[in-house]
């Protein structure tokens, strides 16, 4: 059954600005969708390409597949588009990616390396079998910028909501590691590209579900909740006491980093790449501060911790990194920490997201997070002086922890490069403080209070 675009257009285009990743909300926009494909399946499904056009000049594009069904399913209410007439009758148009009968052709298509139309299927393990074609699908809720989906306990399929041309770092990153067999990521099975606007595009990567396996951010906070519940007990004195499960975790990240160099090599940055990072740093806070008025205050302190990297001279190591690390991109299994998410941030162009970088970034990105894990609790009860005793404590100790982990396993120290550690930590605090000031104003003085002591004390946060 074919639905025109001109049907199709209306519906999209008054649907896509209140899904939770569409990332144009409150701005005016004009949008338009093109065919990509057609999967076969039963249903079928038609992924189309919206494009959005900014009052401002922008433009992002964004993969929308659908389905239609022939009658109403309680089931699919909350991804319903509406209803379109067809010359069979009422049809009811829903977001494929929430169907479980059709959800099966993006595996199929893996397995079988099919081409349909502009959109290609590869299947990256040698074994058919390993794509778990005949699982139910469960679609995951909470994704800020794609569509997951769960398939049985075997696989979690990756569906990438903007579409940017060049192959997807998520992709090219797990792809490379699963080839050498590294220990602390999850294997990539398959991938889905298509050509869009003439450009290859990657849509969608199928990787193995580690079942066994919780995010870090759940473990730590879950142990400062036993912390502050014990009174009397210091952080190395709880029964919660995460250190040990930190330690490892750097021990994890330092292995990756060096996984990635095998991958894709290293080399220093020069002293023109070093002043330009240090320049970004420094217009990043000049911005910042018309957003969060409090950054004024303690402007210069940290333009001075930015204007020090430009003071290294080049020779610092540069390589492929995580690019946006924090304890919800690490799962702990039975056996071992894993990281996911190689995307990098979303939002940012795909060709800046596979930058070499210093892997102190990762680290600077992990020691916010659990900057954030240990003081979590001070923000949701209030602000109390012996919690925000006991929640500097826990994260100094976690933060400690997991950079001796690190270093162990690394050779060298991260915080014996106290400049560029000192400095990235603080150019994720500024981008911490818009995003709290903008979205959760009540968090804000969580980042505040860390710029707060690198600007006065030197120190990392």
């Amino acid at each position: 059954m074919t639905v025109s675009k001109d049907v199709i257009q209306p519906l999209v285009s008054s649907w896509l600005p209140g899904q939770r990743w569409f990332a144009g909300k409150g701005r005016d926009a004009e949008i338009d969708i093109d065919w990509l494909a057609d999967l076969e399946g039963a249903p079928p499904v038609t992924i189309w390409a919206a494009r959005v056009a900014y009052a401002d000049g922008d433009t992002e594009t964004y993969q929308v597949p659908l389905v239609l069904r022939d009658s109403p399913l309680d089931s699919l209410e909350h991804v319903l588009l509406g209803t379109v007439d067809t010359d069979d009758g009422t049809r009811w148009l829903y977001d494929a990616l929430h169907d479980k009968d059709s959800t099966p052709a993006w595996l199929l298509g893996m397995r079988d390396g099919a081409v349909e139309g502009p959109v290609r299927f590869a299947r990256y393990v040698d074994d058919p079998a390993e794509i778990p074609v005949d699982e139910p699908s469960l679609a995951l809720s909470g994704e800020q910028s794609n569509t997951s989906m769960i398939f049985g306990d075997v696989a979690i399929l990756k569906v990438f909501r903007r579409l940017q041309p060049g192959l997807n770092p998520d992709i090219e990153v797990q792809g490379e590691l699963s080839k050498l067999g590294a220990k602390h990521i999850a294997k990539l099975l398959g991938a889905v590209e298509a050509d869009v606007d003439g450009e290859p595009s990657s849509l969608a990567m199928l990787q193995e579900y580690l079942r066994t396996a919780t995010d870090g951010w759940v473990l730590a906070t879950t142990s400062v909740r036993d912390l502050m519940a014990e009174a009397d007990l210091h952080a190395d004195e709880a029964g919660g006491d995460f250190a040990g499960e930190a330690e490892r975790l750097g021990a994890a990240v330092a292995q990756v980093h060096a996984d990635l160099v095998t991958a894709f090599g290293t080399r220093t940055a020069t002293e023109q790449e070093l002043a330009v990072r240090a320049q970004t740093m420094r217009e990043r806070l000049e911005r910042s501060i018309a957003i969060v008025p409090q950054l004024a205050e303690i402007a210069e302190p940290l333009a001075d911790i930015f204007a020090d990297v430009a003071q290294l001279g080049g020779g610092v190591p540069v390589q492929r990194i995580h690019g946006d690390l924090h304890l919800g991109q690490a799962l702990r299994t039975v056996y071992r920490w894993v990281l996911i998410d190689f995307e990098g941030e979303p939002m940012a162009d795909i060709g800046d997201r596979r930058e070499f970088d210093s892997p102190l970034r990762d680290v600077a990105g992990m020691l916010r997070s659990f900057e954030y894990a240990g003081h979590h609790r001070v923000i949701e009860t209030g602000h109390d002086a012996q919690l925000s005793y006991r929640a500097n404590e826990w994260s100094g100790r976690n933060r400690d922890a997991f950079c001796t982990g690190y270093a162990d396993a690394a050779g060298t120290d991260p915080r014996a490069e106290s400049v560029l550690l000192r400095a990235y930590e603080a150019d994720k605090a500024v981008y911490e403080a818009v995003y709290e000031a903008r979205n959760r104003p009540a968090w804000l003085d969580i980042p505040l209070a860390s710029l707060t002591r690198l600007a006065t004390d030197g120190g990392t946060a």
